[in-house]
C-alpha cells in the first residue's frame, strides 16, 4: 500500500512504542516522518531501526515551546510542510488523589496536554490542507481508573480537542480525531502493570489479549489516510472490547 506516498508526517515520541510502530508503519507506506524524542540516544537508535533516510530525527521536549519552534524549523527547511501529524508523546502517571503533589500534577500535564496542545498549534501553518491530525488519548476517558484521576484528565482534554480543532480547522479541509489504546505491550504499560497482575488485565479484555503497538499503528493510518476522509472529530478506540464488552468469565 502507499496511501502515504511523498506525505509529510510527524510522530511526537516516535522512539519506542505506539510512536515507532506508527512510524514504521507510515514509512511502509511511503511517508517521509519526522520523529521527535527527548533522549538522543534513543532516537538515534530508533533511526537505526527504521533504516531509511526518509526519516528525520528531531530531538525535543514538546512540552518546552522553544523546542516545539524550533521542531517545526527543522520540518519546514527539509520539506515545507506537513500532511499528517500524529500527536503521540505521553506519559504515565497513577497514584490516588491524594498522592498527586503540584509537581507531578505540572509534569503530566506539561506534556500530555500543553505538549499535545502546543505541536498542533505549532504545526497548523505548515499543514497542507488536506492535512490529518490524530491525537494519542487513552480508554481512561471513556471508564473510571483508580489512581487515574490525573492521567485521564490529561486524556479527557486532548481528546476534546479533537471535537473543537475538527470545527475550527475543518474549513481548510483538515481533519482532527483521537485514539484511545486499550492496554498496550509497551514499556509504559510494563512499568504500570506487573507481571503478577497481568492476567487479572487480560481478563478484562474480550479479545483475551493485551493489544500491541501496531495494533494502534494500523488505527493511527487509518485516521490518517484519504480511506478515513469523511471521519473528524472522533474518537476511536483500540482497546479489544476493554470498555464496551465484560468478558463471561468476569460474571
Amino acid at each position: 500500500m502507499t496511501r502515504f506516498e511523498n506525505k509529510i508526517a510527524l510522530v511526537t515520541g516516535g522512539t519506542s512504542g505506539m510512536g515507532l510502530a506508527t512510524a514504521r508503519r507510515l514509512l511502509a507506506e511511503g511517508a517521509h516522518v519526522v520523529i521527535t524524542g527527548r533522549d538522543k540516544t534513543r532516537l538515534d537508535a530508533a533511526v537505526e531501526e527504521l533504516g531509511t533516510d526518509r526519516v528525520l530525527a528531531v530531538r525535543g521536549d514538546v512540552g518546552d515551546l522553544a523546542d516545539l519552534s524550533a521542531l517545526m524549523d527543522a520540518i519546514r527547511e527539509r520539506h515545507g510542510r506537513l500532511d499528517v501529524v500524529f500527536a503521540n508523546a505521553g506519559v504515565a502517571s497513577f497514584q490516588p488523589v491524594g498522592g498527586v503533589t503540584e509537581a507531578e500534577f505540572d509534569r503530566v500535564v506539561d506534556i500530555n496536554f500543553k505538549g499535545v496542545y502546543f505541536t498542533i498549534q505549532k504545526s497548523i501553518p505548515l499543514l497542507s490542507n488536506d492535512a490529518a491530525i490524530v491525537i494519542n488519548a487513552s480508554w481512561t476517558l471513556h471508564r473510571g481508573l483508580v489512581t487515574g484521576t490525573l492521567y485521564s484528565a490529561t486524556k479527557a482534554a486532548v481528546h476534546n480537542l479533537a471535537h473543537t480543532l475538527a470545527a475550527e480547522l475543518g474549513p481548510r479541509g483538515i481533519r482532527v480525531n483521537s485514539v484511545s489504546p486499550g492496554y498496550i505491550e509497551t514499556a509504559m504499560f510494563h512499568a504500570a502493570v506487573s507481571d503478577e497482575a497481568k492476567t487479572a488485565v487480560i481478563a478484562e479484555v474480550a479479545s483475551g489479549r493485551v493489544g500491541t503497538s501496531e495494533d494502534v499503528a494500523d488505527a493511527v493510518a487509518f485516521l490518517a489516510s484519504s480511506e478515513a476522509s469523511y471521519v473528524n472529530g472522533q474518537d476511536l478506540i483500540i482497546d479489544g472490547g476493554l470498555v464496551a464488552a465484560i468478558p463471561g468469565a468476569l460474571l
